[in-house]
């Protein structure tokens, strides 16, 4: 049925930012109680710098100017933990971020700016302080929603000791539902349909693999896109994701293998592997050379639906793992190029707040560090860069929706075209340490004697025999070739 597998268009052509609120911008005029963490001082697994939405409204300005079209936030909701994976009130905005008034008021100006909002979704676990679980605290197994969760026995060990019910990887404040309750699927249903209702344009959902009943993920669909067919559903899905994508769960997930591929032909020779080691989960992240890659990019997109595929989530970190500066030793030329394949690859391009200024950080908590908004603490050289990058895929559909052809792979060296109809796009990666002289062989889609414009300014090349040639690219550049006309 064509309507299951249609993704939002939107999404297609979207520039993603991800917030970790609480670290991203405060804003003065959001009251705040008095113990909070100084915004400069390293983060804390426990504590809170005070972020907050309004802060985000008074950036909007700065992340259009990036290029950003769109936001994932990582979980707004009233919660006890700095990250808010903890859910206590599923319909109210969390009070340190400006609460439910100054989410309507973000979500409006978004909108008024072409910008579209994606929230966190934890529908597998809520917390100690949600109000049928903390019944059951109170009420023992007399209470009414016992079989919300899944209890073993009494009293319930939910501070001291082992939990003796159903929590999220055996953590006590994360207690699991028990999705087989229809009464807790009609719950949560209604929590995901309403915020669409309120405007939203999607779901990012939390460790779905979790819920081990693919009729859930069904339901929520149907609950979600009944309200808005363009509502984005992506899901963390770390590992290759089939199952996920074929119409009937989610249009697309956090691409973690293009992730893992990134830092493996990118990073090849930089890789922190105290870093890399256990990323998101991944038994490991081989290394790569431009065959293995070409390969490897070409797979992810072959193995999906073309518009899943499409819609796909590409990351070079997040929240839940070390930023990739970190992992590449703080190689800004690495991440450099890898952004340059990421925004000129199909799928959404994300990019975790603070990546652009040259923000670095390890394991979590590091890796939450709040943002740095002194300017002289910025790399404005790799900002730019990014920006730069963001501009001319936004200003050229081919590098959104166009197909992608491998056509030159050895050693340190990747040529890729992207087609779209008459636009044709050529780009190449020097992921070297020496100078490549350009030889990419493309005369079956590009006609001879045609120049071809470096977009990133760095000179014209020409179509001779067949081949891309007259430039040089010296290592660690790359160049975005687009035919004159």
């Amino acid at each position: 049925m064509p309507e299951l597998t249609h993704t939002p268009d939107w999404v297609k052509n979207a520039i993603f930012y991800q917030i970790f609120p609480d670290r991203f911008a405060k804003s003065e005029s959001i009251e705040k109680p008095t113990n909070i963490e100084p915004w400069e001082a390293p983060p804390t697994r426990f504590g809170f710098k005070g972020g907050d939405l309004q802060g985000v409204i008074e950036k909007f300005d700065y992340l259009q100017d990036l290029g950003i079209t769109a936001i994932y936030f990582n979980p707004i909701f009233m919660s006890a933990a700095n990250h808010r994976y903890h859910t206590f009130d599923y319909y109210h905005v969390d009070p340190l971020l400006g609460g439910n008034q100054t989410f309507f008021k973000m979500l409006e100006e978004a909108h008024r700016r072409g910008m579209r909002i994606v929230l966190d979704g934890v529908f597998n676990h809520a917390s100690r302080g949600f109000f049928q679980f903390n019944h059951i605290l109170e009420n023992g197994e007399k209470s009414p929603y016992l079989d919300w969760f899944t209890v073993y026995g009494f009293p319930m060990n939910a501070y001291q000791g082992k939990p003796n019910y159903s929590c999220w990887w055996n953590l006590p404040a994360l207690p699991q539902f028990n999705t087989d309750n229809p009464q807790v699927r009609k719950f949560l249903f209604n929590v995901a349909e309403h915020w669409i209702e309120q405007g939203i344009d999607g779901w990012r959902l939390d460790v779905p693999f979790e819920i081990k009943d693919e009729s859930f993920w069904r339901q929520f669909r149907a609950a979600t896109k009944l309200p808005n067919t363009d509502a984005y559903l992506v899901g963390e899905i770390p590992t290759e994701a089939q199952d996920w994508l074929q119409g009937d769960m989610f249009d697309g997930v956090m691409n973690y293998q293009f992730s893992a591929a990134c830092v493996g032909f990118f990073g090849a020779d930089d890789r922190d592997e105290t870093m890399i080691s256990g990323m998101m989960g991944l038994p490991e992240v081989p290394s790569l050379d431009a065959q293995g890659f070409a390969r490897r990019s070409k797979e992810l997109l072959e193995i999906y639906p073309r518009q899943n595929a499409l819609a796909q989530l590409n990351l070079m970190d997040s929240h839940d793992m070390p930023r990739f500066l970190s992992m590449v030793s703080g190689n800004k030329d690495v991440f450099k190029l890898a952004t340059l394949f990421q925004m000129t690859y199909p799928g959404a391009p994300c990019i975790y707040y603070g990546n652009e200024i040259g923000m670095m950080g390890g394991r979590d908590p590091e890796n939450r560090a709040a943002f740095q908004w002194d300017e002289t603490l910025w790399d404005h050289d790799l900002r730019k860069f990014i920006q730069t990058c963001a501009r001319i895929r936004l200003a050229h559909p081919v590098l959104r929706t166009g197909e992608y052809v491998p056509v030159y792979a050895e050693g340190r060296h990747l040529a890729i075209l992207r087609h779209l109809e008459r636009q044709k796009m050529v780009i190449a990666f020097n992921a070297g340490d020496g100078e490549w002289d350009l030889n990419i062989p493309i005369g079956e889609h590009i006609s001879e004697g045609m120049l071809l414009e470096d977009l990133l300014g760095g000179g014209d090349g020409r179509v001779e025999e067949g081949h891309l040639r007259k430039r040089t690219l010296k290592p660690w550049q790359g160049a975005i070739f687009k035919p004159r006309e």
